[in-house]
C-alpha cells in the first residue's frame, strides 16, 4: 500500500487573479520639479514649504537632467560658509546631482525595495524615453506592501 497525500489538491491561482505590484502602480505622478537655472534659495524655500527632501530637475522639454536634494543643499551651505559669502544667486545646476539613478515603471515593487536597500536612495525618478513620468519613494513601496492581500508574495 502506497503513501497517501493528505494535503488535498492545491488551489492554483490564475495569472489574472495574481496581484501585480509594479512601480507604475504606486509611483507619484504629480511632482514638484526644479529647473537647472532656478535659484537655489527658491529650491530651499520650496523644500521647506512642501516638507520634502528633494526633487527631480528637468529641462524645458521635460527631460530629467538631475536631482537636487537636501544633501546637495548642505554642500551649498558649507560652500557659502567656506567662502564667507551668502548663498545669493547660486543656481540648481551648480549643485544638483547629474547622475540620477532611475527605475523603470515595469519593475516589480519588491525589486524596487531591493534597490532602495542596496543604494541607500530615498527616491528614484521614473522616466520613459528620457522624459520624467513619475517618482517612486521608499514610502510608496511601504504603501504597496500594506496592500498585499495574500500570505504569499509573488
Amino acid at each position: 500500500m502506497g503513501i497517501k497525500n493528505f494535503m488535498g489538491k492545491r488551489e492554483e491561482s490564475s495569472s489574472s487573479e495574481r496581484q501585480k505590484f509594479q512601480v507604475k502602480d504606486f509611483m507619484t505622478r504629480k511632482l514638484i520639479t526644479f529647473s537647472p537655472d532656478q535659484g537655489i534659495t527658491s529650491v530651499m524655500d520650496t523644500l521647506l514649504k512642501q516638507r520634502i527632501t528633494g526633487g527631480p530637475v528637468v529641462d524645458a522639454s521635460g527631460n530629467l537632467v538631475g536631482i537636487i536634494s537636501d544633501t546637495d543643499l548642505m554642500h551649498v551651505i558649507s560652500d557659502s560658509r567656506y567662502h564667507n559669502m551668502p548663498v545669493g544667486n547660486r543656481l540648481v545646476s551648480e549643485f544638483m546631482s547629474t547622475q540620477a539613478a532611475t527605475i523603470d515603471q515595469e519593475v516589480d515593487i519588491f525589486d524596487a525595495a531591493s534597490r532602495f536597500l542596496k543604494t541607500g536612495h530615498r527616491r528614484f525618478p521614473v522616466t520613459k524615453d528620457g522624459k520624467l513620468i513619475g517618482q517612486i519613494s521608499r514610502m510608496d513601496v511601504i504603501i504597496a506592501a500594506t496592500q498585499l492581500k495574500s500570505d504569499e508574495w509573488r
